[in-house]
């Protein structure tokens, strides 16, 4: 029995050792090329090999990094807020008001964004909001402003509005999952007791999907914050956010060493938000059960 174990055993972990050498190759060897970067020195049109914390103390001390990655965060954080409050009411009418035979079709059209390109999308809001875009082509032609409007292009609003139409499918999927895995009778059994509809949803569907609520915010909120090219197009290069400072460090100035810094810096923060997070809606799933 022992024998057959362990004979089952080799084969399990001949089965995972490629995708996880793959895998190993792909994620972690970035990764730890980044995190060694972070801790040399930058010298002229070449990386020092001598170990220093002045990368890191520099991220940390210059305000201009600190508000460029307050920033970020704030705009990540709006993204999520925004995405996650306009997919839930979606998904909860895809689960819970149409009918079982065209959910698969509401689910193909909520997929139909992903048919085009991050880039052309993005393009397209620029067209939308531009100054001589659809928005203020329309406005002018009723009549209704005499002038372009200039405020709703080049700025975080305009930034938040693109990214959040970017990642609302990201949202609207496991939302919708976890929704689908609510048992039905839950919700009978608290309408028979007395409990009206919105207190039925606030005590027992909303609980319940928080698990698709939570899959929903780190989704959204860990990539975003890292976004490059909506800042760079929609924000017009006006409102930097922390992969524009790293693309800057990068390739512009050259500077490899400091943008791996702020690059891992970035991370840190990301999973340090993203646990606290975490350890916030497990408390809030217990207090509730």
């Amino acid at each position: 029995m022992a024998k057959g174990l362990d004979a089952q055993a080799r084969q399990g972990y001949a089965l995972i050792a490629p995708p996880f050498l793959y895998a190993l190759l792909i994620l972690a060897a970035p990764l730890l090329t980044i995190l060694t970067y972070s801790f040399l020195t930058d010298g002229y049109l070449e990386v020092v090999r001598d170990f220093t914390w002045a990368n890191y103390a520099q991220v940390w001390t210059d305000p201009i990094v600190r508000t460029v990655m307050l920033r970020s965060l704030v705009v990540s954080a709006l993204v999520t807020l925004v995405t996650v409050l306009l997919a839930f009411p979606v998904a909860y009418y895809v689960s819970f008001m149409v009918r079982p035979e065209k959910k698969a079709t509401w689910l193909f059209l909520i997929t139909i964004p992903f048919w085009t390109s991050y880039l052309i999308r993005v393009f397209l809001w620029k067209v939308i909001l531009g100054y001589n875009g659809v928005i203020n082509s329309s406005l002018t032609g009723l009549g209704i402003i005499d002038e372009p409007l200039t405020f709703i292009l080049y700025n975080v609003n305009s930034i938040v509005i693109t990214l959040a139409h970017a990642y609302a499918p990201f949202a609207i999927l496991p939302i919708f999952v976890a929704l689908e895995k609510i048992d039905r009778s839950l919700l009978e059994a608290g309408r028979d007791l007395g409990e009206s509809r919105a207190m039925t949803f606030w005590r027992v569907t909303l609980p319940l999907a928080m698990p698709g609520v939570l899959a929903a915010v780190l989704i959204v909120f860990i990539p975003t914050i890292g976004d490059y090219v909506t800042p760079e197009l929609i924000g017009g290069g006006k409102i930097p956010m922390i992969a524009n400072l790293i693309q800057v460090q990068m390739l512009a100035l050259d500077n490899r060493p400091l943008g791996s810094a702020l690059a891992v810096t970035a991370m840190a923060i990301v999973a340090l938000v993203s646990i606290v997070f975490l350890l916030i809606n497990r408390r809030f799933l217990k207090v509730r059960s």
